[in-house]
C-alpha cells in the first residue's frame, strides 16, 4: 500500500515509559518523512506539549491535541478545527468532580487550570523548570473553576484522574448520561470530556480531508481507549504490544510495547525501512 500519512499517540505509544522518544522511533519517522510520507502527532495533551515534541521530530503535518478538540498548522498558524465546551457542561462536569472529591484539571491550548498541583499538573511543573520559556506549560492554580470559566476561559477538555477505580467507574456512568459529553480514557485511573463529537477518529478525518488523502493510506497507532477511533478511521491501525485488549481487538496489526520501540517495529515492516 502507497501510505501517505502516518498519525502517532504520544503516551504509551511513542513516548516510552520514561517519558522519551527513542532514537529507533525518532530514526523510523524520519525514514517515512524522507519518504514522503507526512507525519502527525495525535494526543490528549495540551497543544503545548504536543507542539514542543512535534518541533523535536520535525514534524510539519498539523497538530491534534486535546483528543481532537484542536487541530492546528503550527508553520502557518492556521487553526483548521477546534471545539470547545460551553459553560453549563463545564459547570456540569465541576459539580460532579466536588461531589466526588476527585482531582480534576482543565485546559484551553495555552493554558492549564488546577486547583492544586497533581499527577499531570505536577508533571508539568517539574518539566517547566527544566525548559525554556517557549516549550513551558501555563499551568494557572485556581480556587474556583467557574469564575475562570466565567472569565472567558473555553474548555477544550477536562481530565479527571482518581485511584479509586470503581468511584471512576461510577463518576463515568453519570458523565455518560449527558448527552451533549464525550467520555473516554487514556489510562487506568482517569477520565477524558470533551464536547460531543470530538474524538481522535473525527480528528483524524478532518486532517485527512483538509490533507486530501484517503483513510486506506494512513497509518495510526495508538495504545488505549481515546485511540480507538483513530485506529478503526485508519486503513492501517496499529496497536501497541502495551495497549488494551479491545485497541488490539480493533486493529489490523500489532505491534511491539512503547518501551521496545514498537512505532519503528510497525513502521520498519509496514513501509520495508532499512
Amino acid at each position: 500500500m502507497n501510505y501517505k500519512l502516518i498519525v502517532t499517540d504520544m503516551d504509551g505509544t511513542l513516548l516510552n515509559s520514561k517519558q522519551t522518544v527513542s532514537q529507533r522511533n525518532k530514526d523510523a519517522l524520519k525514514k517515512a518523512q524522507d519518504m514522503g510520507i507526512k507525519v502527525g502527532i495525535a494526543t490528549g495533551r495540551i497543544y503545548t506539549s504536543a507542539k514542543y515534541y512535534a518541533k523535536l521530530l520535525g514534524i510539519q503535518t498539523p497538530i491534534i491535541a486535546c483528543n481532537g478538540a484542536i487541530i492546528r498548522d503550527e508553520v502557518t498558524g492556521e487553526e483548521i478545527y477546534k471545539n470547545v465546551l460551553d459553560k453549563e457542561n463545564s459547570f456540569e462536569i465541576i459539580n460532579l468532580c466536588e461531589r466526588y472529591g476527585v482531582y480534576y484539571h482543565f485546559y484551553d491550548d495555552k493554558s492549564f487550570y488546577c486547583k492544586r498541583l497533581g499527577y499531570s499538573s505536577l508533571y508539568y511543573e517539574k518539566w517547566n523548570k527544566t525548559q525554556p520559556e517557549e516549550n513551558r506549560v501555563d499551568i494557572r492554580v485556581i480556587k474556583d473553576g467557574k469564575e475562570i470559566i466565567n472569565a472567558n476561559v473555553d474548555p477544550l477538555k477536562f481530565l479527571i484522574i482518581d485511584e479509586d477505580i470503581n468511584k471512576l467507574n461510577d463518576l463515568m456512568e453519570e458523565l455518560r448520561q449527558i448527552p451533549t459529553l464525550e467520555v473516554s480514557k487514556s489510562w487506568k485511573n482517569n477520565i477524558e470530556v470533551m464536547n460531543k463529537g470530538v474524538c481522535k477518529g473525527l480528528a483524524l478525518k478532518r486532517l485527512s480531508q483538509y490533507l486530501d488523502i484517503k483513510r486506506e493510506e494512513i497509518i495510526a497507532l495508538g495504545d488505549n481507549y481515546n485511540d480507538l477511533s483513530m485506529i478503526e478511521y485508519a486503513g492501517m491501525g496499529v496497536a501497541m504490544g502495551n495497549g488494551e485488549q479491545i485497541v488490539k481487538e480493533n486493529s489490523n496489526y500489532i505491534t511491539k510495547s512503547n518501551d521496545e520501540d514498537g512505532v519503528a517495529y510497525a513502521l520498519e515492516n509496514l513501509l520495508n525501512l532499512t
